[in-house]
């Protein structure tokens, strides 16, 4: 090992220049795009991956080449700037997503979620899986196995958003509603499978697909998981504990990002992926009591309004749409749109339909567990930087993740509005209108 000779300088002149301006303008862009989706009934994030489509390959780089090359030059460092930020963006997002995580609700209709959620996972994920081995080789990135492919596509197409589901629903004025809570709850199960198969697949991706290293794989999901709520979780009260002595709520926000990180941290170390960990320190901190949603509302916002915008900026900076122009390209993605809906919205709905509700409620559902949103995003990412997808599926998959958030909202309009309001949900609507610092808090992206 070659030790340096001496401190290694600070970043400066016009790397920082330029990575400073880079940001300032996907942030700008993103605030604006999102504004402008929320005004038309969309979910802000739609516009904020749009905001890289603007400013990246598919537009700024087709109609101003010399400008974006000047403004994102083909540089592994000048791009690891913003990846490193994004990075701890994401972490802090899922973070959050987890502290929205309510598993006493999961718990109390674990059943009836269960049931829906069954097949809205099984059909995606084995049409997903078999997808993977047909598409062709063209589009497959390089040195990727085809096996870890299919199951990444997989995990891709039966993945839900909590986030998006949760927006939807605040904006339809549905979140009160019985059919609203079922979606919220069978979308948690969703997202909890989704990130332990990401888990899975990303440890497959980095340690191959041989019986020995899978079984490895689940082992040290199965040890983390015993570790973070046995060790873990007494830890994160006790610190929670120790800041929430002080009355402001920066040492708590500290703390917080500090357990987000080291979870990460460990769950990247053990071979699994960064943001699962990330997920888990949102459930613990969630566990810790002592109004720790209240404390770290401060950084809530700071993450949805900051960091979350500025990370789907960039994902959507990777998109290059120019790509669907290629025949076998754009005959992929219909191909893909059409199992992942049809998988997910006739997966959700049977399982709705065989637990007993009626066809608008199973409908209702079908459309609200339809939006991938925010986590089929960070799963594309994943993807893209584990290598498991070339720069034309990464497109392809973000494409999905935006048809499917745009295709929620009104069919579950239409859908709910052919449901009739019981006595229960009247009750529960005036529990939910009360004053602001009383409402749960629930992700805006």
């Amino acid at each position: 090992m070659t030790l340096a000779s001496g401190p290694v300088p600070p970043i400066g002149g016009h790397s920082l220049f330029l990575f400073l301006l880079q940001l300032a303008l996907l942030l700008l862009l993103a605030l604006l795009m999102g504004r402008l989706a929320a005004r038309v009934s969309l979910p802000p994030v739609v516009g904020e991956l749009l905001t890289g489509i603007v400013l990246g390959p598919s537009l700024l780089g087709t109609v101003a080449p010399d400008w974006f090359a000047w403004l994102f030059p083909q540089q592994t460092e000048q791009f690891h700037l913003l990846d490193a930020f994004g990075q701890v963006g994401v972490l802090l997002l899922v973070g959050m997503t987890g502290l929205s995580l309510d598993l006493g609700l999961v718990r109390k209709r674990g059943g009836t979620a269960a049931r829906v959620s069954l097949p809205g996972l099984v059909i995606p994920l084995g049409l997903g899986v078999g997808a993977g081995f047909l598409v062709p080789q063209a589009l497959l990135a390089d040195g990727s196995d085809r096996t870890v492919f299919a199951v990444f596509l997989g995990i891709a197409m039966c993945v839900s958003a909590i986030p998006v589901i949760a927006k939807t629903l605040i904006d339809l004025k549905l979140l009160h509603r019985n059919v609203g809570q079922l979606i919220l709850i069978s979308g948690t199960v969703d997202d909890v499978f989704g990130w332990l198969g990401l888990s899975i697949v990303t440890a497959m991706a980095t340690t191959g697909v041989q019986a020995g290293g899978i079984a490895r794989s689940v082992g040290f999901l199965a040890l983390f998981l015993l570790a973070a709520f046995v060790v873990g979780r007494p830890l994160v009260r006790a610190v929670v504990r120790v800041t929430a002595r002080s009355a402001e709520p920066g040492p708590c926000i500290s703390a917080a990002v500090v357990v987000v990180l080291l979870v990460s941290a460990t769950s990247h170390l053990m071979g699994l992926e960064a943001v699962f960990g990330a997920l888990v320190a949102g459930v613990l901190l969630r566990s810790a009591g002592h109004g720790v949603l209240e404390r770290l509302a401060p950084l809530r916002t700071l993450v949805m309004t900051v960091l979350a915008p500025a990370f789907f900026a960039m994902a959507g900076l990777r998109m290059d749409l120019s790509a669907l122009t290629q025949p076998t390209v754009l005959l992929a993605a219909a191909v893909l749109l059409l199992i992942a809906v049809a998988g997910k919205f006739a997966g959700a709905f049977l399982g709705a339909w065989t637990s007993g509700l009626n066809r608008w409620e199973a409908l209702a559902i079908g459309a609200g567990m339809n939006a991938r949103g925010v986590v089929e995003v960070v799963v594309a990412m994943v993807g893209l930087r584990l290598g498991v997808l070339s720069t034309e599926m990464y497109t392809v998959v973000v494409l999905i993740a935006i048809v499917t958030s745009l295709m929620s909202p009104p069919v579950l309009r239409l859908a709910a509005a052919r449901i009739e309001v019981t006595a229960g949900e009247q009750l529960r609507l005036s529990e939910y209108e009360t004053p602001p610092r009383q409402q749960p808090a629930v992700d805006p992206v």
